[in-house]
């Protein structure tokens, strides 16, 4: 019956990896076609002829590298932001007793489940009126507002864990407040630091409905909002191909992320969620 059973789960684990492989597996084989091959009637699962053509012409093209350049320093910025401000919030929340803590974060969770594309329409008015608009603070802003919420709630449960007593004994031994909190509090809570910063860092990284209506120029336009211009000379045949590779290059850097730093990444998913 173990036997049986692990077969079992062996199948269903590949069903899913396959059923989740599958469409990247396109991506990436779309990316190394040429334009001839994807416009045909029925192109192939795999190239004929692979060519790195696609490649070369996406990273030439400068709308595109600038806005992955625009991508990386607005999502840098708003992740850096984000994780400062909600480690003091957080651990505000922890820590200290005040009237109004639970409403606090009701609103916060409140925040974080508020529908971004009902707030397009106020924050492009603003932000036109504040001279805001096609800017890299009139995209770090709002990305902030999201990401906070949810930052604070995963700092707030590691702050919850560790010992009261570790941070008095700081204290004892002739630490201030401020420098019990930055040499022994934030270094215990890495592991929700860290994953508060990955989370907010994808959230920038993938947001396309704020980026694509609050610029108007590549001047702040990030790549998820410049792959929607690639349509090609013919709108009726768009740049699969082009489509495919700009994705694969976007998703590199999460990719490599995740490689680099799962074992943190995991750590910081399950250590807030258990009590020990």
């Amino acid at each position: 019956m173990k036997g049986k059973m692990g077969i079992q789960h062996w199948l269903g684990f590949a069903v899913i990896l396959v059923w989740c492989l599958l469409p990247v597996v396109w991506i990436i084989s779309l990316s190394f076609k040429s334009e001839a091959e994807t416009t045909s009637g029925s192109p192939q699962f795999l190239p004929k002829e692979p060519t790195l053509d696609n490649y070369r012409e996406i990273l030439k093209d400068s709308d595109f590298t600038h806005a992955l350049i625009n991508s990386f320093g607005i999502s840098l910025i708003a992740t850096f932001l984000s994780v400062v401000l909600a480690t003091l919030a957080a651990y505000a929340i922890a820590r200290l007793d005040f009237r109004g803590k639970k409403l606090v974060l009701s609103l916060a969770l409140a925040i974080a489940m508020f529908p971004v594309v009902s707030l397009v329409g106020p924050l492009f008015d603003m932000w036109r009126t504040v001279h805001l608009f096609n800017t890299w603070p009139g995209l770090i802003i709002p990305y902030m507002s999201f990401t906070l919420p949810l930052a604070i709630w995963t700092l707030a449960a590691f702050f919850r864990e560790i010992p009261w007593e570790m941070e008095q004994a700081a204290q004892v031994d002739g630490a201030t407040s401020w420098q019990a909190f930055r040499k022994v509090i934030v270094p215990l809570a890495a592991p929700g630091v860290f994953t508060a910063a990955i989370l907010t860092f994808f959230f920038a990284w993938n947001e396309f409905v704020l980026a694509i209506s609050l610029t108007s120029t590549t001047d702040a336009r990030t790549v998820p909002a410049q792959m929607s211009f690639f349509v090609g000379p013919d709108p009726f045949n768009p740049p699969y191909s082009q489509l495919a590779t700009a994705s694969v290059i976007v998703t590199i850097p999460v990719i490599v992320i995740v490689l680099l730093f799962q074992r943190r990444i995991v750590a910081g998913l399950t250590s807030g969620a258990v009590k020990g």
